[in-house]
């Protein structure tokens, strides 16, 4: 690791290529390719896997005697396949031969995979391998791979196969292997030039039509390239003579296509065309750099403090990218909770652009708009989910895919026990809570009120109720209670002594139905009235739920027990605590306590221990002046100390079984406890590039811990935020992590901003179309003028312009 733009690995070490695999992914928010070795496949060390947004398919498979329909995010074929072998010996196999040198580094700054190494073979030669690869940030359905290979010590003949692997399949993550996992039928492939090879096929139910098409040129001469088949793969076996010193270069230029593209004839004449028109490696790579230059401006995070935060920090800004860029914008596709970097939820999309949307919204907000459309184009299947259970509204899926069906496994495999049990993470009401409070955000971040006369406010409204239908009267408390659901904590699906799933008055769904109502009722008065008597009309909203909406945002139950502790759920304080030391001592790591307790036979339902944060999540979302004030609008009284007592209250009893619930205790801490603030944000840094999850990063990253990592710096410890039309600056910025800069977006223009401690100093470039930016911070607004600088201090001296 030579620089904070570079993240990269000595020594070969088979056990770890998982985690390697997924860390150093490329991709362009289109597709993205893993870290693999061009010369491995699928065999236990190695798991090469393209994926490609949005591209899924649905597959059944027998079960513990029953049938489970799943739908994944497909494995596309493998378009890096490139191996070699010295005159008629063995193709090249890492484990056949004596390394002498082995370095892999991705580069951050640019988006080039590189790996370098030095070996010699069993017949005593030794030879250098250098490889560059990208997959193009400015040409979404391009990829390059070049190879360099050197004879140190020998002459002689070098044959090079460089195509396609098409056999392969779904099986990347171990305990999904009893899930058939081939999605891909049809297969096809041939040779569409003396130096290009197809290969086409199509997803077994989606029918999604997929063409991977690669282009070989060597850069010296040698004998007419051979055409290969064989083993489900499709290659030109490429010979040439190698001399001491002298490289020789292959490069290959890869397309993917599919049938769900834009502006396209049909797949295989795109791939084709693609790689025909192409230019060479180093055009294609300076095009990609200037793009992932641009990005790199829009979303710059600069830290001053150790060069291993700095690391991680940039490493998370580019693994976002990677899922998310301007290719994604026009692309009908969620956030997979894994990015595109692996097979783990089966790409599947839950709440996460809760902790990833608030990065986008100050620096491309289209982004963040097109993830929205995802959820809103997807609105009429919620409705019917609803119908089917005799609810009102909208219920969005707590695990969605492609068309917004609930893709909530049934049944999940503990891997500790071996057992297939039954799985009710689907009763996560919340997620739609999540939804309203990404589109409600969002515009008042960008002020885009066109989308919310569109499409924001009918999200709103019809979560709002469906809310509304699954919420009954409590005479005898006078209060609404919302039954049978599960909360963040995940641990928690049903009573000890209940069969049925679910629990009762979960404080976090409560709470949050409130905030829904009484944000609901508020967007119907802000839209022009035009829009809301269409919008009354077309939904068919009558006063009576409006005025039923009012009620609930006053009279919401939350339950409460001890000294002002707001219980996660009601009957929580009935549950038995936990011997945290005896387990620590017992396990070590008990982050997945559920799967430790089941094997035993127990179960998390009859103990006071979270997964993650679930109470402490309103903490995370809502500001204490929000918090108090529905509190106290639902006639709860609100101490002072209410929020630390619960912080250290349910920090006692978390085993933090989930890389988000770094981020929220790290937020939580973050005024009161700024020690223990950074302790988790160095957790959020670690997470993946340690795997701290023990061997979940190889099944694909934690992309909205990555992008937390973003918002705790942003949001959290510098305080940005947009609220009000008002660029609004709060820095608590801890001095152990050094100056911070961010470039954000606000009203449209770039703004530069620096942080030190409590003060802030905010920078917009020279623009005479543009007008003054409002920007606040403490009891002083000022109107910044293009070109201007302001400074902020939360001292006790007074704030300066400049």
């Amino acid at each position: 690791m030579n620089s904070p733009w570079s993240f990269g690995f000595r020594g070969y070490d088979p056990a770890d290529e998982g985690r390697r695999e997924a860390l150093c992914t490329l991709g362009n928010g289109y597709f993205a390719t893993r870290g693999a070795a061009p010369e491995g496949r699928a065999d236990g060390v190695h798991y090469p896997g393209t994926y490609l947004a949005g591209c899924y398919n649905r597959l059944t498979t027998r079960v513990s005697g029953r049938d489970v329909e799943h739908e994944s995010l497909v494995n596309l074929p493998n378009w890096l396949l490139l191996t070699f072998r010295i005159d008629d010996g063995g193709w090249f196999d890492l484990s056949d031969v004596e390394l002498l040198d082995f370095e892999q580094d991705l580069d951050v700054e640019r988006g080039i995979l590189v790996r370098r190494l030095r070996f010699r073979d069993p017949q005593r030669r030794t030879t250098r391998l250098v490889q560059r690869r990208f997959v193009h940030m400015g040409l979404a359905h391009l990829a390059g791979l070049e190879t360099a290979l050197v004879a140190e010590d020998w002459t002689g003949a070098v044959t090079i196969r460089s195509g396609v692997d098409a056999a392969v399949a779904n099986r990347g993550v171990a305990r999904y292997r009893d899930l058939d996992g081939a999605h891909l039928v049809d297969r096809e492939d041939f040779e569409a030039a003396c130096d290009t090879v197809v290969v086409h096929a199509r997803t077994s139910q989606s029918g999604i039509r997929v063409a991977v098409a690669v282009r070989n040129r060597l850069s010296t001469s040698g004998a007419p390239p051979a055409l290969v088949r064989e083993d489900g793969i499709i290659a030109h076996d490429i010979t040439t003579s190698v001399r001491p010193g002298e490289p020789v270069r292959l490069e290959k230029i890869a397309a993917i296509h599919t049938s769900r593209d834009h502006a396209s004839t049909e797949p295989v004449a795109e791939a084709i065309d693609a790689v025909r028109t192409a230019p060479g490696f180093d055009d294609l790579l300076g095009s990609h750099t200037l793009a992932w230059a641009h990005l790199r401006e829009a979303f710059h995070t600069g830290l001053s403090t150790s060069r291993a935060a700095q690391q991680a920090v940039r490493l998370h800004v580019f693994h976002l990218l990677q899922t998310t860029s301007p290719q994604t914008a026009d692309l009908d596709v969620g956030i997979p909770a894994r990015g595109l970097h692996g097979e783990a939820y089966r790409g599947h999309v839950f709440w996460d652009e809760l902790f990833i949307l608030p990065t986008l919204n100050l620096r491309m907000p289209r982004l963040t708009r097109s993830i929205l459309l995802y959820r809103h184009r997807r609105l009429d299947r919620a409705r019917r989910a609803a119908r089917r259970i005799g609810r009102t509204g909208a219920m969005f899926p707590w695990q969605s895919g492609s068309n917004g069906r609930e893709e909530s496994q049934l049944m999940h495999l503990n891997p500790l026990s071996g057992r297939w049990l039954p799985d009710h993470t689907h009763l996560q009401r919340h997620i739609g809570i999540a939804i309203a409070h990404n589109v409600r955000h969002y515009v008042e971040s960008t002020e885009d009120y066109s989308f919310l006369a569109d499409f924001g406010a009918e999200l709103i409204l019809e979560i709002a109720r469906f809310f509304s239908s699954i919420t009954d009267y409590d005479h005898g408390r006078d209060r609404y209670v919302i039954r049978g659901v599960v909360g963040p904590d995940e641990y928690h699906t049903a009573y000890p002594d209940r069969a049925e799933p679910g629990i009762d008055n979960n404080a976090y769904t409560n709470v949050m139905t409130a905030w829904l109502c009484d944000t609901a009722v508020a967007v119907l008065r802000e839209l022009p009235r035009y829009r809301r008597e269409q919008l009354t009309e077309e939904l068919g909203l009558h006063h009576g739920e409006i005025d039923r909406w009012k009620r609930m945002a006053q009279r919401m139950f939350v339950p409460f027990h001890g000294e002002g502790i707001i219980s996660q759920f009601e009957g929580y304080e009935r549950l038995a605590e936990l011997d945290w030391a005896a387990y620590r001592d017992r396990y070590g790591d008990i982050r997945r306590l559920d799967r430790i307790l089941e094997a035993e036979g127990d179960t998390p339902n009859r103990y006071r221990a979270s997964k993650q944060a679930d109470v402490l999540m309103l903490f995370y979302l809502l500001s204490s002046e929000e918090l108090s004030r529905i509190l106290t609008g639902l006639g709860y009284d609100v101490p002072a100390d209410t929020i630390p007592n619960n912080i250290d209250y349910y920090l006692r009893r978390t085993s933090h079984g989930s890389t988000l619930s770094a981020v929220v205790h790290a937020w939580v801490l973050a005024r009161a406890h700024r020690p223990n603030a950074l302790e988790f944000f160095d957790d959020v840094l670690a997470g993946d590039i340690h795997d701290t999850q023990h061997g979940t990063t190889a099944e694909g990253i934690h992309l909205a811990a990555m992008a937390g990592s973003i918002d705790l710096l942003q949001r959290c410890f510098a305080g940005i935020e947009v609220r009000g039309g008002v660029l609004r600056l709060n820095p608590h910025w801890p001095a152990e992590l050094g100056p911070l800069d961010l470039a954000i977006r606000f009203r449209g223009q770039p703004v530069a901003v620096r942080i030190t401690g409590r003060t802030a100093t905010v920078r917009t470039q020279p623009d005479p179309r543009r007008p003054p930016l409002p920007c606040a911070c403490g009891d002083r607004t000022v109107h910044l003028e293009p070109g201007g600088t302001a400074r902020f201090s939360l001292g006790p001296r007074a704030p300066a312009e400049g």
